[in-house]
Parts: C-alpha cells; sequence; structure tokens
C-alpha cells in the first residue's frame, strides 16, 4: 500500500449475509440458551441455580446467605451477580411467584402481587432448597440425564434435571427470545400428576375432566369459558380470563379486595381506580387504601352510600386490572428446538423424555449390581479354599503379584482379584464369605427384575406413575384460583358502564355545543360565549339519548349524548364544525335530544309549505353518523320543531299576514326528504318568514287568525290582537 492510496474503511455486504453472519447466531443462542424453558420445566438460569444449590448440599442442610449461593452460581451462569440473584427472587418461596416454590427461603424477597415492595439485598436474606426438590433432582446421581462442561470447562453441568412430575406445567414461566417469546400458566400439582398418569395409561382421555383450568399463586377467579380453555388445550395458545377476589361490608361502607390476577399488581390497579377518580368516570369511591401487611394482600375501597358496591365493582372490572387476562403461548424447546404445543403434546413430550430418564436409572442401577454380583463370584469362590487364599498372598514375594497369583489360583479376573485382596485380615472367616456370598441369590433376582422393567415399557410407565402419586400426596395442595363460570357471571355492556344523568345542552348561532349536568348548572354562573355569540337553542335530557343534529344543507348528524364531553361554565363548548366533520360552509340549525324516536318533527318553508315527518323516521339499525337527505331542501327552510303531541302553529307572510293552525291539520309523511303540504298561500308574490309556535308567536287572539281549512292566506296582522304592540309593528 503507498502512502497516498486511500485506506477502505467500509466495505458493502448483502443485508442477507450481514443478518445470518450476525443476527442469527445471536438469536439462536437467547432462544436456546436463555429465553424459553425446556420440557423439565426450567430455562439454563433456574437450572444452574438450583443445581449449583444442590452442589452446595442446601436440599438437607440449613440455610445460608442468598450472597453465598449467587457466588458459588457465577461458575455455572456468566452473567452478573444482580441477575442471578433476581432469578433466585423469582424462585423463592417469600416472593410468591410459584405456586410450588423451589427455595425456601428467610428474609424479605418482595411479592409477586407488589411492584413497588423491593427485596432485601442478597447479603440479608438466607435460602435453601425447598423439599420438592427432592423430586427435582431425584436420579441424577444415577446418570439420568447427560451432563456438559461449564463455560471455562472447569466442572460439569447437568443439561436437563430430571424432574419426576411435570414441572414444565407445575409452575408458570415467562421468557422473551427474540422473534418468539413463551409465557406458561401454571396448573394445580395434584390435577397435573392426575392428568400425567391418565394420559400414560390412555392418551385419548378427557383432559377436561382431568385438569379443568390453569391454577394461579395468587389466587383469585378465572372466568370459565370451555372454549377459551379448549383452545389453550389444543393449541398452546389462547387468554384466561381472571378476575380479583372481593369481600363487601355494607354495615361500614368498604369493599376489601384479597385477591388479584396474577398479570398485575396492587400499584398498578391503584393507578388505575385513582386515574378514573380524577377523570370522573368513576364517582362512587371515597377513599382507596393499600392494607397490605405480614397477613396478606389487602386493598380497601370505602364506597358512597348511595352506591351499589357489587356495581361499583362491575364497573372497576371493566375499567382496570382487576380483571384481566393471562395471555398463553406454550413455547418450549424441544431437543434444541423451540415448539408451541397443546397440553397433550407436552404431556406426551415429557413422558417421552421422563421414559428415558426412567431407562438410564434402571441400566445404571442394572450395571451395578452386575458389578457386585461379579465381585460376589469371585469372592463365592474364596470359599472352596480359604487357607489357599491365605497362602498365596503369604507366599508371594512382591505386592504386585499378589492379584496374578489369586487370579491364577482361583481362575478369577483382576477385578475379582483385586476386591479379594482388598479384605482386611479379620474378615477371612467363614461366617463374613457366607454372609457376603449369600446376597448373590437376591442380586440374581434383582438383576432379572432391572433388565425385564429395562425392556418392557409397561414397567417403566408403573414407575413413573407411582412417582406421579407419591408426589401428588406428598406435595399438592388444593386450587389456589376457584372456578366461575362465564354464564354465572354478570358483565356489565358498553352502554351500563356510561353514567346517566339528567343534563342540558346549549347551540350557539356560531355553532358551539356544550353540555353540562344539571348539578353543575344549579351553582354555575353566567354560562360563557364568544363576545357575537349567543344561544339560540337548549334542551333538557339524559347522557344516554340519542343527539340528533340537522344542519342547513339538509343532513342530519347523530351522536350518543355521552359521546359530547361534559362542560364547564366557563368553557366555550364543542365546535360543531370540528366534532362532526362538517362540510365547508355547512352550519347546524336545530338539535334533539330522544331516547325513543317518538313524536314528529315539523319543518317550515319559505314556500308557505310544512311537513310533518315521524321521528322514527330517523332511527338506525346499524350505528351510522349521517344521514343525508334529512329534509327537502328544495326551500328555504324556516323553523322546524319536535312535537310530542299536536299543538298550536302560527306563520306570518313576508307581508305581514298570519295565520293560526292546529299540526293535527298537517297530514303526516313517510318520506324523510317530502317537501309537504301548502299550509300559506303566497299573495303578490308574498313567502313565509315566521314559523312559531303560538305560545311564543305574540298573538293574542288566535280566533282572528284560525282558519278552518288549509291552505289560507291568512289575515293581516292588528295591533289589537298582540300582546306586545312594539313587536306587532316589527312582525312576529
Amino acid at each position: 500500500m503507498t502512502r497516498n492510496q486511500p485506506v477502505k474503511l467500509l466495505q458493502q455486504q448483502k443485508i442477507t449475509d450481514t443478518l445470518e453472519k450476525n443476527y442469527m447466531p445471536y438469536a439462536m443462542s437467547v432462544i436456546v440458551s436463555r429465553a424459553i424453558p425446556e420440557i423439565d420445566g426450567f430455562k439454563p438460569s433456574h437450572r444452574k441455580l438450583l443445581y449449583m444449590m444442590y452442589k452446595m448440599g442446601l436440599l438437607t442442610g440449613g440455610r445460608t446467605k442468598s450472597a453465598n449461593v449467587v457466588g458459588q452460581t457465577m461458575k455455572l451462569n456468566p452473567h452478573g451477580d444482580q441477575a442471578i440473584y433476581e432469578t433466585l427472587v423469582r424462585l423463592t418461596r417469600g416472593n410468591s411467584a410459584l405456586l410450588h416454590p423451589y427455595i425456601d427461603s428467610k428474609g424479605n424477597f418482595g411479592r409477586q402481587y407488589s411492584r413497588d415492595m423491593m427485596y432485601a439485598a442478597a447479603r440479608y436474606t438466607e435460602v435453601r432448597l425447598d423439599k420438592i426438590c427432592e423430586e427435582i433432582f431425584r436420579g441424577l446421581d444415577k446418570d439420568s440425564v447427560d451432563f456438559t462442561d461449564n463455560y471455562d470447562g472447569t466442572m460439569q453441568e447437568p443439561l436437563l434435571l430430571p424432574a419426576s412430575f411435570p414441572t414444565i406445567l407445575v409452575n408458570s414461566n415467562q421468557g422473551i427470545a427474540v422473534g418468539m417469546a413463551s409465557n406458561i400458566c401454571s396448573f394445580n400439582l395434584q390435577e397435573v400428576c392426575r392428568a400425567t398418569i391418565a394420559y400414560i395409561r390412555d392418551p385419548g382421555f378427557d383432559l377436561l375432566d382431568m385438569l379443568p383450568a390453569p391454577d394461579f399463586s395468587t389466587g383469585a377467579e378465572i372466568v370459565y369459558s370451555p372454549r377459551d380453555i379448549e383452545q389453550v388445550y389444543q393449541t398452546g395458545r389462547g387468554s384466561v380470563k381472571i378476575r380479583a377476589v372481593y369481600r363487601v361490608d355494607r354495615k361500614n361502607g368498604y369493599i376489601e379486595i384479597t385477591e388479584i390476577p396474577y398479570t398485575t399488581t396492587v400499584e398498578a390497579i391503584i393507578d388505575d381506580i385513582t386515574e378514573l377518580v380524577r377523570q370522573g368516570k368513576i364517582k362512587e369511591i371515597n377513599d382507596l387504601r393499600d392494607e397490605t401487611d405480614l397477613d396478606g394482600l389487602k386493598l380497601t375501597l370505602d364506597y358512597k352510600k348511595s352506591a351499589d358496591p357489587d356495581a361499583l365493582m362491575q364497573k372497576l372490572f371493566r375499567l382496570t386490572t382487576l380483571q384481566t387476562t393471562f395471555p398463553c403461548n406454550f413455547n418450549i424447546l424441544i431437543n434444541g428446538t423451540p415448539r408451541t404445543l397443546g397440553i397433550k403434546a407436552i404431556l406426551g413430550e415429557w413422558l417421552s423424555w421422563r421414559r428415558s430418564c426412567v431407562r438410564r436409572e434402571i441400566a445404571f442401577d442394572l450395571e451395578k449390581r452386575q458389578e457386585r454380583l461379579h465381585l460376589l463370584r469371585g469372592l463365592e469362590k474364596i470359599l472352596l479354599d480359604i487357607d489357599k487364599a491365605v497362602r498365596i498372598v503369604r507366599e508371594t514375594e512382591k505386592e504386585a503379584d499378589v492379584v496374578p497369583n489369586l487370579m491364577r489360583g482361583f481362575g478369577i479376573d483382576a477385578v475379582q482379584a483385586e476386591f479379594v485382596a482388598e479384605i482386611r485380615l479379620r474378615q477371612l472367616n467363614r461366617q463374613y464369605i457366607l454372609q457376603r456370598t449369600a446376597d448373590i441369590k437376591s442380586l440374581i433376582g434383582e438383576i432379572e427384575d432391572l433388565q425385564s422393567s429395562l425392556e418392557n415399557q409397561e414397567k417403566v410407565d408403573e414407575i413413573i406413575i407411582r412417582a406421579l402419586e407419591t408426589v401428588s400426596k406428598k406435595y399438592g395442595q388444593p386450587r389456589q384460583t376457584r372456578l366461575i363460570h362465564e354464564e354465572e357471571v354478570d358483565e356489565l355492556t358498553d352502554n351500563q358502564m356510561i353514567e346517566d344523568f339528567r343534563l342540558r345542552l346549549f347551540l350557539t348561532s356560531h355553532g358551539y355545543l356544550k353540555k353540562m349536568a344539571l348539578t353543575s348548572l344549579r351553582s354555575a354562573g353566567e354560562l360563557k360565549t364568544k363576545e357575537d355569540d349567543q344561544i339560540v337553542q337548549e334542551l333538557e335530557g339524559k347522557n344516554k339519548s340519542d343527539l340528533l343534529l340537522f344542519s342547513d344543507q339538509g343532513n342530519v348528524y347523530k351522536l350518543k349524548c355521552y359521546e359530547v364531553k361534559d362542560h364547564k361554565p366557563s368553557d366555550l363548548g364543542e365546535f360543531t364544525p370540528n366534532l362532526l366533520s362538517l362540510d365547508e360552509g355547512e352550519h347546524i340549525i336545530f338539535m334533539h335530544l330522544t331516547e325513543d324516536y317518538s313524536g314528529h318533527l315539523l319543518f317550515g318553508y319559505a314556500s308557505g309549505k310544512l311537513a310533518k315527518v315521524a321521528l322514527s323516521a330517523y332511527e338506525t339499525k346499524t350505528n351510522r353518523k349521517k344521514l343525508v337527505n334529512a329534509y327537502s331542501i328544495a326551500s328555504p327552510l324556516v323553523a322546524m320543531y319536535h312535537l310530542s303531541a299536536d299543538e298550536d302553529f302560527a306563520v306570518q307572510s313576508s307581508i305581514r299576514k298570519a295565520l293560526v293552525f292546529n299540526s293535527q291539520m298537517i297530514p303526516e309523511k313517510s318520506t324523510r326528504t317530502t317537501q309537504g303540504v301548502q299550509v300559506l298561500l303566497s299573495k303578490k308574490g308574498s313567502r313565509l318568514a315566521s314559523f312559531k309556535r303560538l305560545a311564543d308567536s305574540g298573538i293574542a287572539d288566535s280566533h282572528y287568525y284560525r282558519s278552518k281549512n288549509l291552505p289560507a292566506v291568512g289575515s293581516y296582522l292588528k295591533e289589537s290582537t298582540l300582546v306586545d304592540r312594539q313587536l306587532g309593528l316589527s312582525g312576529v
């Protein structure tokens, strides 16, 4: 390379090659060596920790400081001490994360149900293996599983632990790998053992009879859905709905929540409820306290005297994590390959693996007994002439020649001769030798039994079944999580979740819509509007009513009243063009609240025609937000009214002729876009200029303007027939 030749720092490479060389090895390492549990129910970090505690003698001895365990585990686990200690914490009895903890603990290890309750440092806490770990390590010293070198090659560790029951299902396990995850819920130990035994005897058994649903260490209740459970059992994917357990003290007005779903924490629930109260979505709660102590979890809600505590809890179930789901993803490493399996498939894989463990234990015992028998066969030949054996040893000049001379003297091999040569002088008596050789017969029987078991799968299965029965009887406990059938659970609908209260709506000329509860109006001062704005219509109704908003372009916009947010007197309100996405230049001119779409709408047009349309014409089965062609736009709309019953109206023309009539005289039309019928006849090119209820028209003597037949021209306004002469002079 010359001095002036540029150094090539960057090298082009295909992205696929980069992924294959750099990303894929990392991803596989995380999947296989870190995040996904194997068929023995453990991730590598769990297995290394428990095995090191086993090697430290903590299965039978007293407790030791957690820091000692963490330090020793670092011989197998190359991660930092904090990561190892966090793994240890979750496996302890004190943390309550597992149905059957593997570590018996002393000290503060936090709680599964608390986000903020921190565990004490490793130097303060003490641990030892729990008794159930006897079943985890049983057979480990009989070559039941393979061993491998640790990360620096200084010691050996097991690839799997020979658990005698399906730990993969008994304790929950979560892991996030690269591109995949695993989330296995826990099941009751007795039910798992029962289901496994049933599977061994008949793989076609009804799983739901033996294993009705998951079981969680935090208790709570499962809203039982056979459909959802079957999906999880068959595919290994799905969700289980869990809800908190509570008790109501109606006398003192409080609710005690004593068990919460496994997937949430007390602090998360408190945050949810606090936010709901702050937003005004929950108004029935006076106080909320976390009274968790050494006796266990307790969350207390003081509710208002007017509140229904059960209805309040239904709201909280709907709006907070007091009711949540456990997302199941039974992703397990099988022979180094991640597979998502249903329950029966997991039992099948576990049984296949467990059979291999048991066969290896049997083969180990068989080999040991065969070796023992071989030695005793050599000892048996000594019975023929003990004196000869003594003489051979005594007359041999060199120690190295003792074994060869015994081999030649009695026709035994080197192993047998070595065994005989190691017998002490005091044991060279007939009684000792007869006692030892008496074991030959029993050993032969044991060897035959072991060989038979090794070759007979039914006997292997019986060994597995006996172990499962023992585990179930010794360590089984009642279900922590109770089942409630979904049909027995009352769940609030979306409509029931909405608070219904009396309110008043205000519409302004500039298109602002303001919604206020009547309770707020009692103490409200002047309602705020823009300087040049004014209220043109106000309605009183309920929060669950349907709101119809008519525009000047013949459209009607439909909303649920609760979809409009509550306002304060100082608020301007919702700007309807933004709220309804109105077209350019479109304005809202009329609004109506209804719960049952009863009554009629009466439209008055400048042409002198009036149209009477049933309000039910605007009711739709689907939740449509906009109805076009809500009314006729062939002639300008002067005014519109809602009729609960027929009433008197007054119309006035542009030449000050007035006409009074009853709406009963207007026939109902079936189509929304009808132009209606002629009511006020035009004279000299006049048009209908005013359309009001008679009570609002200012006309005192209605008989003068009333016509028996329609249409009619009407009568000129007379000052004597008006309530307010000034009003009459300028037109009604």
